[in-house]
Formats: C-alpha cells, sequence, structure tokens
C-alpha cells in the first residue's frame, strides 16, 4: 500500500487577482512653433489657420513668425483671428518645444534648434547630409519625418497628398515648357482631331505616376508606364479603368520609347533610400530635341543620370537640347492647395498627441507615428541614414522601451 503524499504549505494564495490596467494619461498642453520657411522658395506653411484655430480650441498655443503663411496667401491677420500668436524674431520660434516646418532643417537652422527639442518636417535625401544629422543628434533632438508618417491604413498620407498634387502638376509644367512661350518645340499636350497625340512617358505606377497619367489622359495625351513592380501596373490599369499601355522596366524596350516621346515623368520612389537611376545619360541624349523630362524623383536623388536640382526660381536647365525640370519641392508652386493637404494630416495628429498625454506618450501607443521617427533624443533610428552616412544605428523600439 503506498503511503499518502504530505502536502506541504507553501503560504502561496492562488485566489483571483485585480487585472492592472494602463491609466489613461493627462491630456497635455502643446507650445507649437511654426516659422518661415525661406529655403527652396518654399512657399508652404505646415498649419493653415483653419486648422489653429481647431489646435488653440483644444487648448494648445501656436506661436507663427509673420508672414510664414504669405507664399500660401494666408495673411498674418488670418492666423491672428484664429487664435495664434504672431511673432516677429526667429528665435522666438525656434523655442518651442514642439517645431513643425514645412522644409527641411538647413545647416544654417541648426544652431536655432532647442536641446531635446521635437521636430517636424520633410527631409530630402537630396539636401540630406552627414553633418546635419550630427548637429541634431549632439542636440539630442527628436526629428520626425513628414515622408515616413503612416496612418491606420499603412500608407504615408502626406506623401499620397503631395503626391496626388505632383502627379498632377507635372502635366501642367510639361505643357508649359513645350509651348513656344518658353522657348519650348511649341506642341501642344494632347490630342486634337487630325493630329497624332502627344506621347508621355511615366516612370512609376505609384501614386504619382496614377495622377500623371490621369491627366495625360484627360488631356488626350498617349500614355506609357513604366515600372517593375507588376501588381502596381495592374493597380493602375483598375484605379484609371482601361487597359493602358504597360510594361516592366527593360532598359531596350524603355530607351526605344524614349527616343519617340515629347514628355518623360520621373516618378519613381524607394523606401530605402535614393531612387535608382534608370535613365542613362545616353538615353537622354537620344531624345527629341525639345522635349521635356520631369523628374519628381529629384527629391530622393532622381531616376534620370542627368537629373540636378533645381528651384522654383530657376527650374529648368538644357542638357542634349532636352529640357530638365527637377524641383524637388514641386508642391510648393501650388502652396495653398499643398498647405491644406498637409494641415489636414497634422491636425488631427496633434490633437491626438495633446489628448494621450504629450509625445512620450504617443510614440509609445502609437506605431504610426514611431515610423516617422528617424531620430530620438539624439540616437539615431533610421537604419537608411546610418547606412549612408556610416553613423550608429539604435533600434527605436528597445530605446522607448528602455525609457519606460
Amino acid at each position: 500500500m503506498s503511503k499518502p503524499i504530505p502536502i506541504i504549505d507553501l503560504g502561496v494564495s492562488f485566489e483571483t487577482q485585480e487585472e492592472m490596467l494602463d491609466i489613461k494619461p493627462k491630456s497635455s498642453k502643446l507650445v507649437i512653433g511654426i516659422p518661415k520657411e525661406s529655403a527652396f522658395q518654399e512657399n508652404r506653411v505646415a498649419l493653415i489657420p483653419e486648422a489653429v484655430s481647431v489646435l488653440v480650441n483644444n487648448g494648445h498655443d501656436v506661436i507663427i513668425e509673420s508672414k510664414a503663411g504669405e507664399g500660401a496667401q494666408y495673411s498674418d491677420k488670418d492666423f491672428s483671428d484664429a487664435g495664434a500668436q504672431i511673432v516677429y524674431d526667429k528665435e522666438t520660434v525656434y523655442k518651442c518645444p514642439l517645431l513643425i516646418k514645412s522644409a527641411p532643417i538647413f545647416e544654417e537652422e541648426v544652431p536655432l534648434l532647442q536641446p531635446n527639442q521635437i521636430v517636424l518636417s520633410p527631409i530630402h535625401h537630396a539636401s540630406l547630409n552627414k553633418n546635419i544629422v550630427e548637429s541634431l543628434a549632439k542636440k539630442k533632438v527628436t526629428a520626425i519625418a513628414f515622408e515616413w508618417l503612416k496612418d491606420d491604413s499603412g500608407t504615408y498620407p502626406i506623401v499620397r497628398t503631395m503626391s496626388e498634387i505632383a502627379g498632377s502638376a507635372s502635366m501642367l509644367i510639361a505643357g508649359e515648357y513645350l509651348s513656344c512661350g518658353n522657348n519650348g518645340k511649341g506642341v501642344l499636350l494632347g490630342g486634337i482631331s487630325g493630329i497624332p497625340p502627344t506621347k508621355v512617358i511615366i516612370l512609376g505606377a505609384g501614386v504619382v505616376g496614377e495622377y500623371a497619367a490621369r491627366t495625360a489622359m484627360a488631356l488626350g495625351a498617349s500614355v506609357k508606364v513604366f515600372d517593375n513592380n507588376i501588381y502596381r501596373l495592374k493597380r493602375l490599369q483598375n484605379n484609371l479603368g482601361m487597359r493602358m499601355w504597360t510594361s516592366v522596366i527593360e532598359p531596350n524596350i524603355l530607351a526605344k520609347q524614349l527616343k519617340t516621346c515629347e514628355v518623360a515623368v520621373g516618378a519613381l520612389s524607394s523606401e530605402k533610400g535614393r531612387t535608382p537611376v534608370i535613365v542613362t545619360e545616353e538615353m537622354v541624349a537620344r531624345m527629341r530635341p525639345g522635349s521635356v523630362i520631369i523628374d519628381i524623383s529629384i527629391d530622393r536623388g532622381g531616376c534620370f543620370e542627368t537629373s540636378v536640382p533645381t528651384t522654383l526660381e530657376n527650374p529648368v536647365y538644357r542638357k542634349h537640347d532636352v529640357v530638365h525640370y527637377c524641383v524637388p519641392n514641386i508642391t510648393s508652386g501650388f502652396a495653398r492647395t499643398a498647405s491644406q493637404a498637409t494641415s489636414n494630416v497634422l491636425m488631427p495628429m496633434l490633437i491626438e498627441i495633446g489628448d494621450e498625454g504629450g509625445f512620450e506618450s504617443m510614440i509609445w501607443q502609437d506605431i504610426n507615428l514611431r515610423s516617422g521617427v528617424y531620430l530620438y533624443k539624439g540616437f539615431l533610428t533610421n537604419f537608411y541614414i546610418s547606412e549612408r552616412f556610416n553613423l550608429k544605428y539604435t533600434d527605436l523600439n528597445l530605446l522607448i522601451a528602455s525609457r519606460r
């Protein structure tokens, strides 16, 4: 007969414990600074007066440098009536804990930034350099790029809206530089009865390519689209509701089509840094004299070998007798529309940041906001930037977890 197993009292209670839930943090007041942009003839403003009014009514402070909205046709009175504080010196704006810029950070602005400041701005790969990244890191700045902010659908809302504007605008610009008024070849972009339609080549079937194609076809042009992503090509045709000429990027086919086109649009994008160059200088040299290149990809380096960044003041140059339009901030030429589009994305995000108790609380909870952070309190958290400049990379998720 087996012996009974003795029961040892360990003094442990197995009673049901209360579930510990996160306590929602108290809302936080944001102090937002918006400076007047001067670089690249930037005309956009990050928040329009209507958005400022909503933020102020939610208890936040908005400090705007005088004439910051002038390029987008918003006056100081418009912002003042919305509840913003108008100041006349940059230093006051740059002292705000949260700074929002509609242009990238440039070297001359770095000394004005404050230690541990939060900066929301675009980040143009073509103009970014190692000195800026290292200077921001020394000041322990937290920097968020417009281009990398995501929404709940996993898309990039600011990139998408700017892409829609840039794609549509590219055809309007091309038509302008084909006209005699700009020493063009005197060709009407599109087509009329009895005359073969203008031939447009679009490199990239993303949002920019789609809206460029929409506008070109609406004008009556013959459109051919290249992209190495078959899914994007199918999606483009489905979105446009028609079977159109598409192809993968095969150099011989591409070179043949470029030789006979009037307009070539660079609309390729890359999530890994620089856009790949797919049109060589030799291909450009074989294009028709007076044809027009609109390289919208120039903000990520450009996809034409002959592309060099230009400005809205001097937007074009000729090489091999081909007109090149390579303005990185093409949407700034349509500043009011672009400002409204950007503001529509930023304003709800800022309201949510305030409701969640500030940036520190929001970044812990919101993976979409984390996707836009490339510097966190001085630590470089973007792998592609670290690889490009050979700088130390730190995983953002580990940084946030270690500070909780």
